[in-house]
């Protein structure tokens, strides 16, 4: 079987400042992959791991500085064999539309495929729109919230829990399917996986294509911070707890 695990490399939200205007600094913040994609890049490699002979290869789109020696090692040492990216400043800032463009044509260079996994978000904008807009552009079957996955020849059998019951699909091969963060703990690469990431295959290229966005970003600015109203409450006295509970009401 052939497993594509489609990521997005993000700013690591530990190192993002929100400025006095509340706007969001990005310039102290290193490129990580998406924990979203995590899930399903270890998704990828545990489903290939119950199928011998089959291969993981990881696709994603950004910016030049997604060409990081680093970060590709990172990726390639979580059980995957291959790496594609499109790494060019016009793949800066992509929608969801722009982004499953842009996945279709990354595709076409990896060559034949059985089916796409790919978190159900990602970390920065989760829109949960490429795993859909993706299956439209090439007219394959899409599952999302997939909390287990078993292959079953020429398709897969997809658990998806939802709120009040377990659901249990088969979806004919090839199709794309994004994960829920449930579905594997993403693994820890050790020294000699990580020696290893380093003799596998790497393909990065630029793009001559253009990818219009379909949504127009207005702003993007952190929460305003709400006024904390330091109550305080002595336990020794009497109803305490019932003045605590109530005011734990009234805040939610």
């Amino acid at each position: 079987m052939n497993i594509v695990a489609a990521f997005k490399v993000v700013p690591d939200d530990q190192d993002i400042q929100v400025a006095p205007d509340r706007s969001l600094d990005y310039s102290k913040a290193k490129n990580t992959v998406s924990a979203y994609d995590l899930n399903a890049i270890e998704a990828a490699a545990q489903l290939a791991a119950a199928e011998p002979g089959s291969k993981v290869v990881a696709v994603s789109a950004g910016p030049a500085s997604i060409d990081d020696s680093k970060l590709k090692k990172n990726v390639l040492a979580r059980g995957v064999d291959e790496l594609y990216l499109t790494a060019d400043d016009a793949c800066a800032n992509l929608d969801a539309n722009a982004t499953a463009a842009v996945l279709a044509e990354l595709l076409s260079k990896v060559g034949a495929w059985d089916v796409v996994l790919c978190g159900d978000g990602s970390a920065d904008n989760y829109a949960q729109q490429v795993d859909v807009q993706l299956a439209a552009r090439l007219g394959v079957p899409v599952v999302n919230g997939a909390t287990r996955i078993v292959a079953k020849g020429d398709a897969l059998e997809v658990e998806r829990t939802l709120e009040d019951v377990v659901e249990t699909v088969e979806v004919p091969l090839p199709a794309i399917v994004s994960v829920a963060p449930d579905i594997a703990e993403p693994r820890i690469p050790g020294m000699k996986d990580i020696l290893a990431a380093g003799k596998k295959p790497m393909n990065v290229a630029g793009t001559d294509a253009s990818f219009g966005a379909k949504v127009e970003v207005v702003s993007c600015q952190a929460p305003e911070q709400a006024d904390r109203k330091l109550e305080i409450i002595d336990a020794s006295e009497d109803g305490a707890i019932e003045r605590f509970a109530a005011a734990l009401k009234a805040a939610l």
